[in-house]
C-alpha cells in the first residue's frame, strides 16, 4: 500500500515516529494525530481534490509545537506523519462508513460500532475513521475504498500508533508512578456567539471529566487566564478515541485533549507560522510545566501514603 511514500523535509517516511524514549524528564506524553502530510502517490491520485481536502482536514503545523513543546519539556511525543485523510487516529477502527468501501467477499466485513443510534454522528456527518466528506466539498474520493486498503491502513497505521500510545504512557507511569496524555489538535477560529464576543483560543476536553480529574482541567484554566488567552472547556471539542481508549484512571493515567486556535499560531492565510507561535509555545510549555508537576506531586503523595500503610 502506497500510503505514505513520500517523506517529509526530516526525511522519514514512517507513519509516526516517537520522540524522548526512555527515561521520561516529566510524567507527561504528548500525541499529536492529524498533522501528518505524508501524502502518498496513491493516496493522493484517489482523492477528488487533493490540496483542498489536505487544507481542510489537517491540523495544521501543530507537529511543530508539539516538537518544540518536547524538546522544552521532554516529555515524550508521538506525532503522526499518515495524514487524516488516510485515517483519522482519533477515531475508533469501527468507527467506519462502510458504504464507501468496495464489497470483498474474501475479507471480514465492518460492522458498525455498537451503539445505541448505530453509527456515529460523526461517520454520518462524513468525518469516520476515513473521512468521506466535507462541507463545501462533498465527497473526497473519486471511488469506493477497496477493502483491502482500508484494512492495511487500520493494520499497518492505527493500530500501531495506539500501541505506541500505550506503551509510551505504560513506561511513563512505571517511571513515575503516573501519567498524563495531552492530545494535540488544531481548530478553526471559533465564531462569536454575539457580535463583540471573545472566542476561545484554547478548548479542553475531558471529556467532561470522565478523562482526568477536575484540578488538572482547573490548572489548566488558571494557567490561561493567567497568560490571558481565552479558553474552554469541552464545548464544542470533549475529545474523541484516544481519551477514550487510554485514559485509565484508575491506573493513574490520565488524558486531556487541547485544540488551539489556528489563529494564534499561524499567518493570516493559515498556512505558515504566524507572529503569535512563540506565544502559543511559551503557553503550553508553561501549562505542561504545571500539569506535569501536578501530577509528580500525586505520585509522590501516594508512594507516601502507601509508605505510612
Amino acid at each position: 500500500m502506497d500510503a505514505w511514500g513520500s517523506c517529509d523535509s526530516a526525511g522519514e517516511a514512517a507513519p509516526f515516529v516517537v520522540r524522548n524514549q526512555g527515561q521520561s524528564a516529566t510524567p507527561v506524553v504528548l500525541a499529536v494525530p492529524h498533522a501528518g502530510r505524508a501524502y502518498g502517490s496513491t493516496l493522493v491520485s484517489a482523492l477528488r481534490d487533493p490540496a483542498e481536502a489536505a487544507r481542510r482536514l489537517e491540523d495544521r503545523l501543530v507537529d511543530g509545537i508539539a516538537e518544540e513543546l518536547a524538546r522544552r519539556t521532554g516529555a515524550t511525543l508521538i506525532v503522526a506523519r499518515a495524514p487524516r485523510a488516510l485515517i483519522d487516529l482519533n477515531r475508533a477502527p469501527d468507527d467506519l462508513d462502510r458504504d464507501m468501501i468496495e464489497p470483498d467477499p474474501a475479507l471480514p466485513a465492518f460492522p458498525p460500532r455498537a451503539r445505541p443510534g448505530g453509527v456515529s454522528r460523526r461517520v454520518q456527518g462524513g468525518l469516520g475513521l476515513v473521512p468521506r466528506r466535507l462541507p463545501g466539498m462533498g465527497e473526497l474520493w473519486r471511488s469506493r475504498l477497496p477493502a483491502a486498503d482500508v484494512l492495511a491502513r487500520i493494520e499497518e497505521v492505527h493500530a500501531p500508533y495506539h500501541a505506541a500510545i500505550e506503551a509510551a504512557l505504560d513506561a511513563v507511569a512505571g517511571q513515575w508512578g503516573v501519567a498524563l496524555l495531552i492530545d494535540l489538535h488544531s481548530m478553526p477560529p471559533l465564531l462569536p456567539r454575539e457580535p463583540g464576543q471573545t472566542t476561545a483560543r484554547y478548548v479542553l476536553g475531558d471529556r467532561f471529566g470522565s478523562a482526568c480529574r477536575a484540578r488538572l482541567a482547573a490548572l489548566a484554566f488558571a494557567h490561561f487566564a493567567a497568560t490571558g488567552a481565552p479558553a474552554a472547556h469541552n464545548r464544542p471539542y470533549a475529545g474523541g478515541y484516544t481519551l477514550e481508549r487510554h485514559a485509565r484512571r484508575a491506573q493513574g493515567i490520565e488524558a486531556m485533549q487541547i485544540e488551539i486556535d489556528r489563529a494564534a499560531y499561524l499567518d493570516t492565510a493559515l498556512a505558515e507560522p504566524g507572529p503569535g507561535w512563540e506565544e502559543v509555545v511559551d503557553t503550553l510549555t508553561g501549562l505542561v510545566g504545571i500539569l506535569g508537576r501536578d501530577m509528580a506531586d500525586v505520585a509522590a503523595a501516594g508512594r507516601m501514603t502507601r509508605a505510612a500503610e
